[in-house]
């Protein structure tokens, strides 16, 4: 069974608290004595001792100092940044718009080689037309309620992003659920050319389409999207938050499930049927 995202953000977090309160107790230190040794109330001692207050930078480098141990002060900053690194609330990644998070992205496509992508709801960003992209988009922009919708400068940044699938060097393996190819996301025109795209797109070289039929004897059930960056990154998306996940047991455990649903998945003449279907039943 894969993890639940943000409670592997969430146990990277308690590490370091887990950390700072063993600094604590090494220096023979009570909550109330390290609290008045950092000059706050005891109580931000126990919310970061259980993991329910985040510390900042300052917090960690006045904890080490008060327990004596102020060589470790950049390494704990450096955990604990990372925790948090691991989820970031969507309403932080888009506060300066759709289009910068497009973008945001395109150095670190270009230093991975091996993408994996699993999605049970949309057609991955990779084989997305403009159109598609920016129904989605616009989706996205109204119900963030963002105050300026660059939905449709944002779907045109997608799609350049997207070209990194015709150069060489790079594989792309994605997987949908066929009732992907039923959502009607967007008008019926911009529904229809997606699917024929993906008729055209399924065929590069670089890229292997696997459909999940409804009808497939299942090894695991429909997941949340997520993709796996070579083997150093999984990137989990919420309806909340993106959950960066780089512990390599965790990694591991997506890379397993992926293969599971890999090997459920049609591929060729039997995906293509599929897609053609779909395009049928718009009528």
């Amino acid at each position: 069974m894969t993890p639940s995202p943000s409670s592997s953000a969430q146990a990277a977090r308690e590490v370091v608290a887990k950390r700072l309160r063993d600094l604590r107790k090494g220096a023979g230190l009570t909550v109330t004595e390290l609290a008045a040794g950092c000059g706050w109330h005891h109580a931000k001692t126990s919310r970061i001792e259980n993991a329910r207050t985040a510390p900042s930078t300052s917090d960690i480098r006045r904890w080490c100092r008060a327990a004596d141990a102020e060589a470790l002060a950049e390494d704990l900053i450096a955990q604990s940044l990372h925790a948090e690194s691991m989820y970031t609330e969507w309403r932080h990644q888009i506060r300066h718009g759709l289009k910068q998070l497009q973008n945001s992205s395109t150095a670190f496509f270009r230093r991975t080689e091996l993408f994996r992508v699993y999605s049970s709801s949309l057609v991955p960003g990779f084989l997305q037309t403009e159109g598609y992209a920016a129904a989605i988009l616009g989706m996205s922009a109204r119900f963030r309620e963002l105050p300026v919708d660059d939905s449709a400068e944002a779907a045109r940044a997608r799609v350049d992003r997207s070209r990194i699938i015709h150069e060489r060097g790079r594989r792309f393996v994605l997987l949908i659920e066929q009732a992907v190819l039923h959502y009607r996301i967007g008008d019926a025109d911009a529904v229809a050319a997606q699917l024929g795209h993906l008729l055209t797109a399924g065929a590069l070289p670089a890229v292997s389409l696997g459909i999940i039929p409804t009808t497939a004897h299942r090894q695991q059930w429909p997941r949340e999207t997520f993709h796996v960056y070579d083997d150093s990154l999984v990137s989990v998306e919420l309806v909340s938050a993106r959950v960066r996940i780089t512990q390599p047991s965790e990694i591991a455990l997506y890379a397993s499930a992926f293969e599971e649903l890999r090997q459920t998945a049609v591929y060729g003449a039997q995906a293509r049927a599929l897609i053609v279907k779909a395009i049928d039943s718009l009528g």
